[in-house]
């Protein structure tokens, strides 16, 4: 969504869905993983609107849609793509909401070859370097193109998951490139676009996805007929999209489908990003990810940048409200460094950690097995249950100097060591591990204040309920009192620097010490010369007179009140509810709502009416904290030259875009492709028949005998999916050690049809054992027509679903096998995330076997 709109959150919130006339749901099961948002859907239906949902499985979300619709997993791209042709070929698009607020009439280069011309592949692919030099997806030009290390979204980017970094915007594109109004130019997006999803028929879906053709014609009937000028249509998806190695492709094919339909921006549209815990979209705003600082500002690249004017430089355009990239940077580094941080030292941006490459966690358990990674912290992390190719997390593990675990019990990454899986199969022993493990006792989210950022952006204050118990301790605490310890054993050598020149000082509170989560907080949301909070991050100077540690939450301190911990109830508030907690950025609900109007600042139709243009107040009014320059008005026409802000249109609502379009073409910031393009998982039992490129070319590979990959010769028919149950979080810390959740979901189970329960021998509450390359693990059996078996390319497809809660300890009172030692190590290569929900299978009757002769199964399985 980032390279699609300019931002990677999910653009809307969830009481909005109760606005929406239909709701497709897809890659997600909210009714049971995210019930509190799903009653807006519920509300949405009481008042007529379609609900339609998309998966493999038949869950509870499926009975309480209008329709269910099964998909064969890995396949939603074919579905998407067809709907967008349909949308096309009947131009059923909003016309003038595409013509005003995307980059439909942007014209191409003449240098760009489609997967169409080059069956599966885009113009720029280097097979030695299994990346693409995407100079060639650039608009028409004449300027100077840059390097192909350079250019975004190419090597570079490829070697460091570069493209994250654009989870909020930033790619850069010329402001003001050639167009061609009337959409006829074959070089213009709109006829690129009609061109590369011209394949993507009611057919192949039928024959790919496994979706009949009178389902595709009812979803893309309500689809449409619920799009437009009077109504709106919202997509929501969860880790169902995501965890695919063109996971990041699904949600931009959802993103073109939505703008055709001029979805985006307005009330009752948009999509939905489900998070699956409190603050995961906090998570990636102040990151814990390897390639972003707070704000989804760049970090720096070792070889790429030679210093603060180089960064800016190469970091994205100058245009839109990225162009106030040094501002943003800035007042980072002036909180983290404070008065050691001058404009003479480039403000300590050279304090800051370079990559070299990818510093991902995959990446970083090849390098513990390798060992060159000696030591591992693991806080509210639980790898060797929880994370793709188990075996491979666990021999990593063994293999390091140190281990730090914080968490709530003594989860299986603590006690590997001693109960593991390969201490039974003989290919780990206690006495050779010499990791030295340190556990460190965590306090719950009861026992701590603080913020979650949920998934609709939204900063929620929570107050602690009471003190956690014994030596269990805050995140804030650890990481805080470490610091300081760090900085005691400092010296004045040049390389300590970084570390001793921290703002490191918070107030502290009672007996342990603790720091004030609201001077943290404060620090977040952004200081001003005066001392005092700032209120909105147009307010950031690139002098050095602010701070501010994450651009995006700049003004949730403002007029020194906790905006977080507001409260107010909905009945006494609009339904927007902009005085519950605080949204980023500057409070909006809906993001890039702008476009809720019409160019003329006109609400396209009063029953859709959400911000508009007031002529006589001479500003943006409405409902929300208007998504653009409040004072703007819809006619101003930049100047030449105009930089940042100042060079959008006042008819531009895609404010984070170097040219303020929403992007149905994306010219830089992806490293796989400018469109979506369907490819088959990395083990699939079915062909391409799209394009002789089987799966995504670009996806990163770990060809490593810690977890091969399965072939592709019939010895793994099945397809396999993972999920999550309502009764257990991930991989179940939290909820196997209670008795009342560990009696509702007792036992790890595998989901099959009859029909496959009848092929392979297997009954209902009995044993199956499911095999891959990686593998062998045993599940209760669930014979249920919620997995049905579909026909796909002529041949009848069976799923098998396997929820990922169990583990061998962890303090549960029930335990299982590890779902997660059966998947693969393959990423999708944007985001560096797992393909965790499409992979084969095989399935066999009865318990599997124990110790050595489960290792002789699976070299019967890796050899045939």
């Amino acid at each position: 969504m980032g390279a699609s709109f300019g931002r990677g959150g999910a653009t809307t919130f969830q009481q909005d869905l109760a606005g929406a006339d239909c709701i497709v749901i897809q890659g997600s099961n909210m009714a049971e993983c995210h019930p509190v948002g799903f009653q807006w859907v519920m509300e949405a239906k009481a008042r007529g609107a379609r609900v339609y949902h998309v998966d493999p499985r038949f869950t509870r979300t499926s009975a309480l849609a209008d329709r269910h619709l099964p998909i064969r997993a890995g396949s939603d791209i074919v579905l998407l793509g067809a709907l967008i042709n349909h949308v096309l070929e009947n131009e059923l698009d909003f016309r003038e909401y595409v013509l005003a607020y995307t980059n439909a009439a942007t014209i191409v280069s003449e240098d760009f070859r489609d997967t169409e011309d080059l069956d599966g592949l885009f113009s720029g692919w280097d097979a030695e370097t299994a990346t693409y030099d995407p100079r060639s997806w650039a608009y028409e030009s004449t300027g100077e193109q840059p390097s192909a290390e350079q250019a975004e979204g190419g090597r570079r980017d490829a070697d460091a998951a570069g493209s994250d970094t654009f989870g909020a915007g930033g790619p850069a594109a010329p402001p003001s490139p050639s167009t061609d109004p009337t959409l006829t130019h074959p070089r213009c997006v709109y006829q690129i676009v009609k061109r590369h999803f011209a394949r993507y028929t009611p057919e192949l879906v039928e024959r790919l996805c496994g979706i009949p053709r009178d389902g595709f014609a009812e979803l893309a009937e309500a689809v449409t007929a619920n799009s437009g000028r009077e109504r709106t249509t919202a997509w929501v998806y969860s880790v169902g999209w995501t965890q695919h190695t063109v996971g990041a492709q699904y949600i931009r094919t959802a993103s073109i489908l939505q703008l055709l339909l001029g979805n985006m921006g307005r009330p009752g549209g948009g999509i939905l990003a489900l998070r699956g815990h409190a603050s995961i979209q906090g998570s990636t705003d102040i990151p814990t990810l390897f390639n972003i600082l707070p704000g989804y500002l760049d970090m720096p690249h070792a070889g790429r940048h030679r210093g603060l004017d180089h960064y800016l430089e190469l970091e994205g355009g100058a245009t839109g409200f990225w162009g106030n990239r040094r501002s943003y940077l800035v007042s980072l580094l002036k909180a983290w460094w404070g008065e050691a941080a001058t404009e003479e030292n480039d403000f300590c941006f050279g304090h800051l950690p370079r990559m070299t490459g990818d510093h991902g966690h995959y990446t970083t358990v090849m390098g513990q097995i390798d060992g060159t990674v000696k030591g591992y912290f693991v806080v509210g992390e639980n790898p060797a249950v929880g994370s793709s190719g188990g075996r491979a997390q666990r021999l990593g593990l063994a293999n390091l100097d140190w281990l730090v675990v914080r968490d709530l019990a003594l989860v299986e990454t603590a006690t590997f060591w001693l109960d593991g899986p390969e201490l039974e199969t003989g290919e780990l022993r206690t006495e050779d591990i010499g990791t030295e493990v340190f556990f460190l006792p965590a306090a719950s989210h009861v026992e701590k204040e603080g913020t979650f950022t949920n998934t609709q952006r939204l900063l929620q204050w929570r107050e602690k309920a009471l003190d956690p118990p014994g030596d269990c301790r805050s995140e804030l605490w650890f990481y805080y009192h470490l610091g300081k310890l760090l900085r005691k054993r400092m010296t004045d050598d040049e390389i300590d620097r970084p570390v001793r020149e921290l703002t490191w000082d918070y107030p502290e509170h009672g007996v342990h010490r603790e720091p004030s989560a609201e001077a943290v907080l404060r620090e977040i949301g952004g200081v001003g010369p005066d001392g005092r909070a700032l209120s909105s991050s147009t307010q950031l100077r690139p002098d050095g007179s602010t701070t501010c540690g994450c651009w995006i939450y700049c003004g949730v301190y403002a007029d020194e009140v906790n905006q977080a911990a507001r409260r107010r109830p909905r009945g006494e508030q609009s339904a927007v509810a902009l005085e519950w907690g605080w949204a980023w950025p500057a409070n909006r609900r809906i993001l890039y709502n702008r476009a809720s109007a019409d160019p003329e600042g006109r609400p396209w139709s009063e029953r859709k009416a959400y911000v508009w243009w007031d002529a006589e107040r001479g500003e943006w009014t409405g409902d929300d904290v208007p998504d653009c320059e409040i004072g703007k008005p819809p006619g101003y026409v930049p100047p030449e030259g105009a930089h940042a802000q100042d060079a959008l249109a006042g008819t531009d609502p895609f404010i984070m875009q170097s040219d303020g379009k929403g992007w149905l073409y994306v010219p830089a910031g992806l490293v796989d492709g400018p469109l979506p393009a369907h490819y088959e998982p990395h083990e699939s039992p079915v062909a391409n028949p799209l394009y002789a490129q089987r799966a995504n070319p670009a996806r990163r590979t770990y060809h490593r005998p810690e977890s091969p990959y399965n072939a592709p010769d019939g010895r793994f028919p099945y397809v396999l999916t993972t999920y999550r149950l309502t009764e257990h979080h991930t991989a179940g810390a939290m909820s196997r050690p209670l008795a009342y959740l560990a009696e509702l979901q007792p036992e790890l189970f595998c989901e099959v049809s009859p029909q496959l329960a009848g092929e392979v021998g297997l009954d209902n509450g009995g044993w199956a054992t499911i095999v891959t390359s990686r593998a062998v693990v045993e599940a209760r059996v669930l014979v249920t027509g919620r997995m049905r078996p579909l026909r796909v390319g002529g041949e009848v497809v069976h799923q098998v679903g396997l929820p990922y809660h169990w583990g061998w300890g962890g303090g549960g009172l029930v335990t299982g096998d590890v779902a997660n030692d059966l998947t693969p190590l393959v990423l999708d290569p944007n985001v560096y995330i797992q393909e965790g929900k499409a992979m084969t299978c095989d399935v066999r009757p009865g318990r599997r076997p124990r110790g050595r002769a489960a290792l002789e199964l699976l070299e019967r399985y890796r050899h045939g």
